[in-house]
């Protein structure tokens, strides 16, 4: 099967997925309107917005993609799914990290973060959690509770997760490229987001209810 093949492939199952589930598919994400709600994978290849699994509003698109193929047939295929939900109320408590995954590969810490140690040993075994070095690192031991630790060490497949711009991001790294596999990056997705969420909700930070905000479809109420 030739890689032209498989992108036509591949963008007609995440547009299928999102006529399914009510979603608006753009071959490649563009921006908002002037004056409205920042959009979410801008420029990104195959870009789903709207409520991407239950109680999970944002936006997806192709991630870590690559050039494949022959001369005749070359293609950009992804290799990874990149999940963003809006949530100024967790930036609030950690304005950015980075929890990456350990699996496949070997990470370097960067020089200009500080590396997070967790009292879950299964954790820190397969993830490396790091904040910016202007940031206290305390307020990331102290958002993630002995529950979501061990929740963490059951998501299936490589992920890596973090804040960045007062936003959410999840990366999946692809095992096949196929509606199934699409149905659970986007259900684990959606489980970090609710436990995040969670875990704000016990910590007393105010955290807004699930909706189109969280997509960039609406302002936050």
């Amino acid at each position: 099967m030739s890689a032209r093949r498989d992108a036509r492939e591949w963008a007609e199952t995440v547009h299928r997925y999102a006529d399914r589930n009510g979603l608006t598919y753009e071959p490649v994400g563009g921006i908002n309107p002037k004056d409205g709600p920042v959009a979410l994978c801008v420029g990104g290849t195959n870009r789903l917005t709207g409520q991407l699994a239950e109680g999970f509003w944002g936006a997806c698109c192709d991630a870590d993609e690559r050039e494949v193929g022959g001369f005749f047939s070359k293609a950009v295929l992804p290799g990874a799914l990149l999940a963003k939900a809006h949530m100024p109320d967790l930036a609030k408590v950690v304005p950015a990290f980075n929890v990456e995954s350990i699996e496949g590969h070997e990470r370097v810490t960067q020089r200009l973060a500080h590396k997070v140690e967790f009292e879950s040993i299964d954790f820190n075994r397969r993830f490396q959690a790091t904040v910016p070095r202007e940031y206290d690192a305390l307020q990331l031991r102290e958002l993630f509770s002995p529950g979501f630790l061990a929740w963490a060490t059951t998501m299936t497949g490589e992920v890596d997760f973090g804040v960045n711009d007062r936003q959410l991001w999840f990366l999946w790294q692809l095992r096949e490229r196929s509606e199934a596999e699409l149905t659970e990056a986007l259900r684990n997705a959606g489980q970090l987001f609710e436990r995040l969420q969670g875990e704000m909700e016990e910590s007393g930070v105010h955290t807004y209810r699930p909706g189109p905000w969280h997509a960039g479809l609406e302002p936050f109420p």
